[in-house]
């Protein structure tokens, strides 16, 4: 017989150690600059996409969502702009934390 046929079914415990996964974590800071510009630019092309298709414009979206914007001027616009990066910034803080949070706590319920 071969020395391949009477090997143990079990292994012991000096093979090799599997890696560790960490728990996921999602950075803030990158999470909220990474948001925040996203919703800036998406407020930009949006404010681009009203001025060439007015009859489609939803301006009237951001009055209501955007503290005092107005349509259009410079100043609001850049308002505008401010409180896009804003809202990324405050999700971010909010969210971030909150995923972190339960992400380690279910993860130390999986090792129990």
């Amino acid at each position: 017989m071969s020395d391949l046929s009477i090997a143990p079914r079990t292994r012991s415990r000096s093979g090799t150690p599997l890696p560790i996964t960490q728990t996921p974590r999602i950075p803030v800071f990158a999470f909220g600059m990474s948001l925040g510009l996203f919703l800036a630019v998406t407020f930009a092309l949006c404010v681009g996409f009203d001025l060439l298709f007015p009859g489609q414009a939803m301006y009237e979206s951001w009055l209501k969502l955007l503290p005092g914007f107005t349509w259009l001027s410079w100043p609001s616009f850049f308002l505008g702009l401010a409180e896009s990066f804003a809202y990324g910034w405050y999700i971010a803080l909010v969210f971030a934390p909150l995923f972190n949070i339960f992400s380690a706590m279910s993860r130390s319920g999986d090792r129990s």
